[in-house]
């Protein structure tokens, strides 16, 4: 029996997808390039941290399948690219993937079929990259089949908000194009957001990524000076979000990770750049505040240090929680890697204690992990909260640490305990 979509790349985007579009009755194919993964499927294993091992059975159940063959292509009338996008070496958007997916699915497209474009990427993608490789076919975007972008909304953690009840945004390379996006995501999705275009569409998801890293940069800014004049910010903006319109709280931490904050609103500066000439200053100084914080955070615990009489050099620095969000296995981008590497740079012994995290991949055997969280707190020299698993208490940890530098302002103020 043919399926009725194929999802290609089966990580944190495109399996949520997958397995919302089962729960309607849809037969979704998903298609991925490792064996391993898709092996990990078809056994019935997951591999992200939004999906258990119970939702894939109940996906096989519903007849969700996974290959590595891409001739299945052909047996669909919907295709949905969730591949990754990150950066290149030169700050620019890594197409690679893209590409690499775009060029499968044109050697087995058919017309009638609906292609849909989630990956995130800089404006003019899906006409100028997507739909050139597409026709090369002989088929024509618009006549022969359909084509449009849906910037994809996964917040991997998110208890509250999934791919059911995210509103998905859809530009159609035609009108016709995104009235059968449309009407595919309608199926299984509650809210359908139409976008004038593939340009507009691309844009929106930019938008909404470019908002808070600026955001998220102004008060990294602000923990800064605040610190310098004694001025505890995280009152400062508990005060503030007590204003019921024109303020949303955004608070400081060690530095930005994930995929979308630290990555998505360079695709768009490096569009304005590349096309226009001139640049985005908004994001490159978001992105220059940000980067730094891991750099500030190491200055803030050589002082905390110092107050002891302690140097960096040769003092055990414990790290609790290296993921890049509270509560998930995800070490895409994470700050933790940097603010590691250069306590690491200067002298430090770095352990790290994460119950999420069985391998450090970034850092390997450069900081050793600690299984037993109390020992590690008696022995280091200083504790640095980076992510606040709900697992941690906090408090406690701080109480039993020699000195606990917290960079998500959630412990409370004691004489061990500097926020930052």
């Amino acid at each position: 029996m043919a399926s009725d979509v194929a999802i290609i790349g089966l990580g944190y985007v495109g399996l949520p997808l997958a397995e919302e579009a089962s729960r309607v009755g849809l037969k979704v194919l998903g298609f991925d390039v490792s064996q391993r993964v898709v092996d990990g499927l078809n056994a019935g294993r997951s591999h992200v941290d939004d999906l258990s091992d119970g939702d894939i059975a109940e996906m096989t159940e519903a007849g969700f399948e996974a290959t590595t063959d891409p001739s299945r292509l052909g047996e669909v009338s919907t295709i949905v690219i969730c591949v990754p996008t990150p950066l290149s070496e030169d700050g620019g958007p890594d197409l690679g993937p893209v590409r690499a997916a775009v060029d499968t699915i044109a050697q087995h497209l058919r017309a009638g079929q609906t292609i849909i474009l989630e990956s995130t990427t800089y404006p003019g993608t899906t006409d100028e990259v997507v739909r050139p490789a597409l026709e090369a076919s002989g088929l024509v975007a618009g006549t022969d089949f359909h084509l449009a972008f849906s910037p994809e909304r996964i917040d991997p953690g998110n208890q509250e908000f999934g791919a059911k009840n995210t509103p998905k945004v859809v530009g159609g390379h035609t009108p016709a194009c995104g009235d059968a996006a449309a009407a595919f995501y309608g199926q299984f999705v509650d809210t359908v957001v139409r976008a004038k275009g593939t340009r507009e569409a691309e844009t929106a998801k930019l938008l909404e990524n470019t908002y808070r890293h600026i955001n998220i940069a102004l008060v990294n800014e602000m923990a800064r000076f605040c610190h310098d004049l004694g001025i505890d910010l995280w009152d400062v903006i508990a005060a503030a979000k007590t204003k019921p319109f024109g303020f949303q709280a955004f608070y400081p931490g060690p530095g930005v990770g994930g995929h979308c904050i630290p990555i998505d609103p360079n695709y768009l500066s490096y569009n304005v750049r590349a096309k226009l000439g001139y640049p985005f200053r908004f994001v490159e100084l978001a992105q220059e505040i940000n980067a730094t914080m891991p750099a500030y955070v190491v200055h803030r615990a050589q002082d905390i240090l110092n107050g002891d009489g302690k140097a960096l050099n040769g003092s055990t620095v414990l790290l609790l929680g290296v993921t890049y969000k509270p509560d998930i296995a995800d070490q895409r981008e994470s700050p933790a890697v940097p603010l590691a590497q250069q306590l690491l740079a200067k002298g430090a012994t770095v352990v790290f204690h994460d119950s999420r995290v069985e391998q450090w991949r970034a850092l390997g055997d450069r900081a050793r992990k600690v299984d037993d969280l109390d020992a590690a707190i008696a022995d280091a020299d200083l504790t640095i909260l980076v992510q606040n698993h709900k697992s941690y208490d906090v408090d406690a940890l701080a109480a039993a640490s020699k000195r606990f530098f917290d960079t998500r302002g959630v412990a409370d103020d004691g004489e061990k305990v500097e926020r930052l």
